[in-house]
């Protein structure tokens, strides 16, 4: 799990594009593409600046009115599967050394 204050953003290698309320990202090192839903949209366009885990999960929980609790978990398990495709960058301090 990375800690509140950890930051992330969006790996340079990327491309992505904007498809209603949804998202594509290419990898340009890998050539996969990803799609996203528009919930995963949402943080993934946060994500092209620095931000904080806790800020993403305010703006998360605020713009979907969802419980903190349920935020939390939606959004640790989408900046995993980010991070397992190599696509954010984690800066900072990270709640444990499985997320490094």
């Amino acid at each position: 799990m990375l800690s509140d204050e950890t930051v992330i953003v969006a790996v340079d290698d990327q491309t992505s594009v904007d498809l209603d309320d949804e998202a594509a990202i290419l990898h340009l090192k890998t050539g996969i593409y990803f799609g996203l839903n528009e919930v995963s949209a949402f943080v993934w366009r946060r994500l092209q600046q620095p931000s904080t885990v806790s800020a993403l999960r305010a703006a998360l929980s605020a713009e979907y009115d969802v419980p903190p609790g349920q935020a939390a978990d939606d959004l640790q398990r989408l900046l995993s599967d980010l991070q397992t495709h190599h696509l954010i960058e984690i800066r900072g301090a990270s709640a444990d050394a499985s997320s490094t």
